[in-house]
Formats: C-alpha cells, structure tokens, sequence
C-alpha cells in the first residue's frame, strides 16, 4: 500500500465528452458563419449596385451578426479544454505543518445586507476545519455602524461556544443558521444548551438592528478591534476611515484595507476573500486550497483557487438565472488554459502573488543591507515602513495568541497594493467545483435585484474592458491568446450583447412591417446557413445545460435571463462606463438588497416574475416585447397580404421567438392581478415608445 504522502493531493481530468462536442461545434459552427458573411457579403454588393432595398438596416444587421460572431469567438477558449479537478484534504500533512490563512469578509449597509446573516458568515468562518491558532477571522464594515460593531461582539461571545461544539462533534453544518434550520443532530444537553445560547445571540441582534439604516456613515474615522483568546481564532473589526471627498473604490478598497490591518495582526500567507452573505457550508475548504498550495507542481505559480458562488435559497425555479451556472460552466473550461479570473469572492490567494513580492523573499528583511529601492517599495506598498517589513517572511505579527487587545483607533493608509496582471506575469489560478458547495449565499429572488446585481456587475467589468488594462490589447504578448479571449469574454463579453440585441430587437421587425427581406428564402440554400446556425446554438446550449445536471427548464430559464440582462443591465451599463470614460459620470454602487421579503419569496417559489421593479429597468424589456408582439401581428397580415411567406419567413421567426420565449411579459402586462404584475403605467409609457418606433421606423428606411 502506498504511503499517504507519496499520494497526489490533487487531481485534473479532462471532461472529454464535453470536449469532443465542443470541438466539433466549433468546427461546424465556424464553417457555417464562414458561408453566412460570404452570403451577405455578395448580397450587400448586390444591393449597393441595384439599391432594391434600403442599404441602413442591413448594414445594421451585418453589423450586428458581426458583434455576434466576435462574441462567439471570445467564448471558445472556455469550451477548448474543460476540465474537472478533485481534491484529497486527508492526504495533507499534520496540522502542525498547515499554513496560517486569513479571513476577510466585507459588508457595508446592515439595513441591506442584516447583521444576522452576516455574523452567520463570520461565526461559520471562525468555524473552519482549519488549526484556531491559524486562522483569522476579519469583517471588513464600510458603513463604520455600531450595529455592525455590536454585532461582532455578539459573535465573539457565541462563537466561544459554538466554535469547540462544533469541533468537538465534527459538525458538517457550522453555520449556526443552516445547522438549526436543518434540525441538528439531537446531540443532547450541550445543543440543548448551545440553542439556548443561539437563540439569545440570534435575539441580541435583531434588538440591535432595530436602527440599522441610521446607523450607517459615509464619513467617519477608522475604527479596529481586535477580539482574541487562546484556542480561538483572531476576530477582528474592521471599518476604514471614509470621507465624502475621498473616493473609496468600493469593496477593491475594503480589501485593500484588510490587507494591510491584517498584516499588522496576523500575516497569513493565505487569504480567503467572503461576501457576507456567504456562510462556509463546507468547513473543510481551506485544506482543500491547501491541496493545490501544497502540491510542488503548481505550488510556485498559483495564485489563488477560486470555488463557484453556489445559493442556500435557490429554488427550482431559477426563473432569474440567480444560480450563476453558465459562469460555473465556463469556470470547467477556463481551468483548462491556466485558470479564471478572480470572481469576487470564495477564492483562496497567496499573499505574495498579490504583493509581487518574489524577489524581495529571497533577501533578508534589513531593508538597509538588502539591493531593494525603499522609495519604489513605498510607491507600491505606502508610506508605513511597519507595513513594508511585513512583506517579509521574517516578519513577526504585532499581536500575539492569547494577548489581551481592547480597542485600537488608528489611520490606515490607504495607498495601492495592485495585483498587476498575476495571469500576464505568469501567474495561474485553479477552479473547484466539488460536489457538496464549499460555501452558500443568497441568490437574487427578485427581478430588480437581479437588474441591479447584473448592472454593477457589467459596468464594474465594462470599465476595465475600456480601459488601457481591455484583455484583449494588454494580454498581448504577456498572455496566450486563448487566455487573452477568455479574459476580454469576461470583462465585456455579456455587455457586447447589447449592440446585436438591439439591432436584431428593432431592425427585422420593422422592415417586416414595410415587406423588406433581410434573409435569404426558404428555397435558398443559403437559408439552411441560418436555421443551422441558430439550432445548433440553442442545441449547444442545451447541452451545456444538462451535462452540468440541471433540468431542461434552465435552457428557458437562463435564455430568458440573457435577454432581460442585455435588455435591460447591458444598456445602462454600457452607457455608464462610456460616460465614466469621457469624465461625465461618476461610480455608483448599489448594493443587492439580502433583506427578504415574503412576498417576494412567494412568487420566486412559485416561479412567477415580480415585476415591482425601477420604472428605469422595467421599460426597455416592456417596450421591446411590444414592439415584437405588433410587428408579428401586423407583420403576418402584411406577408400574407403579399403572398411573401417564403421570403420572409426568418423576419417572421424572430419576434415570434421572442414573444414565446419572454411569454412572462405578456402575462405580466396583462393577464396578472396580483401585487407582482407590471404597473400599468410601465405598460402604458412602454407602448407609447413602442409606437414612436414603429411610427418612425419608415424614416431609417429611405436610407
């Protein structure tokens, strides 16, 4: 039998279905979109030299295939390689041998994101199957409010029992929330007593959260405090000193933040980043990043492994794709080339590959006898010359196990630490999707939550995507061009949709009202290009869906959510990130409200939309089902009318599609009475563009 340590901790198969049917779509596919812009090549020539229908909409329309296919390519290099990655935690050396590993968890608006679920997350973190005296624990709270600060303290003191209960009983669960709600294990007296206790914490803050909205600032000092105790791992607070004048860079800037109080205090060479709404589901996920740290292979090159953001409260009905699963599934085939990028949370990284700081490792930490330049240190790391002996792996935290640390109020600085280009300067991340979810968070469970999430989202990633730092221009020559796709994919590839949606969403439609063909006939053989294209993408789809082992109602389900988001969340972002290019606009960050609401709740079981959403978000997605329900109406009687069927047959397709597929907004604007229905209002404004449209639609076609 072989030894344990002789054993790989890690392994990585190739999922090679997945990857004989990605290749082969890739193949027919490309083959396909070759003869479909040889085919509107050769007729945009054709009309250019007759001008037997208006040149505008077509360019239009070539345009936005254009788009389309650019798109498509950016997203093959995650179907290239997807690959599935298993670790062996019980194959790791003793726990005396484990590297320290910090905790940073960030939360800004207890009246957003409740105070309950937070110290949920932080008292499961404190929970982890990881050595007490290695592992620290540190909330992050940009919203400097006593609420949050009271909470902490709660936890400190529930976390002093829980923390041994569940170690002592090896507790899968140590959420308490999630641990309670499930029933426990019937341990006996000591739960009977630890739900006492549970109880009270649970208790204690909803008496404390009563002011949360009033609570929260936006310009206030810094504020830490250290909680600790022998056999216990570090809990500390943490709120960054924040004024109106200074910009803040959101949660890039609480991160940073931490980085630098967390050096001072217990400098791990590892941390994890949490949002906090995501409690630890699996405590074991720290020795499971230890696998890929401890492997001598990839070791010196990894940069972090990130874990997917899986939902406690996902109901089968993903009507809002809320579970994120064509992320995950394009996590698989990211890994395969090097790794993904960074998504926000339940990663673990090394210290060092975000500091940079490999060379600096190699000299002693006498800055005065070793060849590094202090003043470019400073340029990188900041003015404090404690914060710069820090990097060094010689370097001994300020506060020691068990030590007696009350209040501390001090000045952060708040100078850059930047993790310049980790995958450009050769850096490489692995992605781990296990079986049981390594952490748990709370989906969108509305429709303008959602809009919201997904508007943050693009705009943040649009803003690099327009930025010196765009994938695409910058990875040259410092990444493989498979990884510099996949990045720009990332960064813009979501947002790009917007341009072909619109253009597809109006264009076809009104030139059927006015009998002018942009598609081949039915008898033309170039009209098989086009079905092919469009099956084969809706088939492909499909079966990235099953494979990943969800239900045929997520195709539905998640093609709905696409289209709503570049509706709706990809136009107002682009228009945001160009205008914060050109100096007219200023960041706004708006939080995802964690608050429940039981009616919301109810129509989220029941897979029904709640369309109790911002007039602003709700229009655009409104008046372009409109546009395509009365362009399909009319636009039937018109062909019909002409005995034109056989050519415009695809121009008729297209508003039918969407009108059966986002069938919600009908019902929404007209069959439902209940509290989750569109405002009559939207209906009423949404018709009127919708009108405006189609009433002017004639004047982009005498072009």
């Amino acid at each position: 039998m072989k030894n344990s340590s002789s054993l790989p901790l890690n392994e990585c198969r190739i999922l090679k279905k997945n990857l004989i049917i990605n290749r082969l779509h890739i193949l027919f596919n490309a083959i396909a979109i070759i003869a479909l812009f040889y085919y509107r090549a050769t007729t945009l020539l054709h009309i250019i030299k007759t001008n037997e229908i208006p040149l505008l909409p077509y360019v239009v329309v070539c345009f936005s295939e254009i788009v389309l296919t650019f798109i498509w390519i950016l997203r093959r290099p995650a179907r290239w390689r997807p690959v599935k990655r298993t670790v062996y935690p019980e194959r790791l050396p003793e726990d005396e041998k484990l590297p320290p590993v910090d905790v940073f968890i960030c939360t800004a608006d207890p009246s957003k994101e409740p105070a309950f679920g937070v110290m949920n997350t932080v008292v499961s973190a404190m929970a982890l199957d990881y050595p007490a005296d290695k592992l620290a624990v540190y909330l992050s709270d940009d919203g400097g409010s006593y609420v949050t600060l009271d909470a902490m303290r709660e936890a400190w003191k529930f976390g002093k029992w829980w923390v041994p209960f569940c170690k002592k009983y090896n507790l899968k669960i140590r959420c308490p929330q999630a641990y309670f709600q499930s029933g426990g294990n019937e341990i006996g007296a000591e739960e009977i007593e630890i739900k006492k206790r549970y109880d009270e914490f649970k208790e204690n803050l909803e008496k404390n959260s009563k002011n949360a909205s009033s609570s929260v600032s936006r310009d206030h000092p810094p504020t830490i405090e250290v909680m600790n105790q022998e056999d216990m791992p570090f809990l500390v607070y943490v709120a960054r000193e924040k004024r109106p004048a200074h910009p803040h860079h959101f949660k890039g800037g609480a991160l940073n933040v931490l980085l630098r109080v967390s050096a001072m205090i217990s400098n791990a060479p590892y941390f994890i980043v949490l949002d906090c709404d995501h409690y630890c589901n699996d405590p074991t996920s720290a020795r499971q990043a230890m696998c890929f740290y401890f492997d001598s292979s990839i070791s010196q090159k990894l940069a972090w492994v990130q874990f997917p953001q899986k939902f406690h409260n996902a109901s089968q009905h993903d009507i809002y794709g809320s579970r994120l699963h064509a992320i995950w599934r394009e996590g698989l085939g990211l890994d395969g080339i090097k790794g993904p990028s960074i998504y926000g949370c339940n990663f673990y990284m090394s210290r060092e590959a975000i500091y940079g700081t490999e060379k600096i490792h190699k000299g002693t930490v006498n800055l005065f006898f070793f060849d590094v330049d202090l003043n470019h240190l400073k340029k990188s790391f900041g003015s404090s010359n404690e914060f710069i002996k820090s990097i060094y792996k010689s370097y001994k935290p300020n506060v020691s196990r068990g030590e007696k640390v009350g209040y501390a109020y001090f000045s952060v600085v708040e100078d850059s630490i930047t993790s310049l280009d980790l995958h450009c300067k050769g850096w490489i991340s692995v992605f781990v999707d296990p079986s049981r979810p390594c952490f748990l968070g709370s989906a969108t469970t509305n429709l303008n939550d959602m809009l919201v999430q997904q508007t943050r989202w693009a705009f943040g990633l649009m803003q690099i995507g327009l930025s010196k730092y765009c994938p695409l221009l910058y990875g040259i020559g410092r990444m493989s061009i498979f990884q510099c796709l996949a990045y720009t994919a990332h960064c813009m590839g979501d947002t790009l949709y917007v341009f072909p949606f619109y253009g597809l969403g109006f264009i076809p439609q009104i030139c059927l009202l006015h009998n002018i063909p942009l598609y081949p006939k039915v008898s033309d053989p170039f009209f098989i290009v086009f079905a092919f294209i469009f099956l084969a993408s809706l088939l492909k789809h499909a079966q990235e869906v099953l494979s990943y082992g969800d239900s045929f109602m997520e195709v539905l389900y998640e093609l709905r959510a696409w289209m709503m988001k570049s509706t709706s969340s990809c136009l107002y972002a682009t228009l945001n990130a160009v205008l914060d290019r050109i100096g007219l606009h200023e960041a706004d960050f708006s939080l995802t409200n964690k608050a429940g609401d039981d009616e919301q709740a109810r129509l989220f079981e029941k897979g029904l939309y709640d369309f109790q959403v911002s007039p602003l978000l709700l229009v655009p997605c409104c008046s372009l089902y409109i546009l395509n329900l009365v362009s399909f109406i009319i636009g039937l009687a018109v062909i019909f009318q002409s005995q034109k069927a056989n050519e415009m047959f695809i121009q008729a397709f297209i508003p039918f599609f969407v009108i059966i597929v986002n069938y919600q907004w009908l019902d929404g604007m007209i069959f439902r009475k209940d509290k989750g229905r569109i405002a009559p209002s939207v209906t009423l404004l949404s018709t009127a563009i919708s009108s405006i449209i189609l009433s002017l639609g004639y004047l982009f076609l005498i072009y």
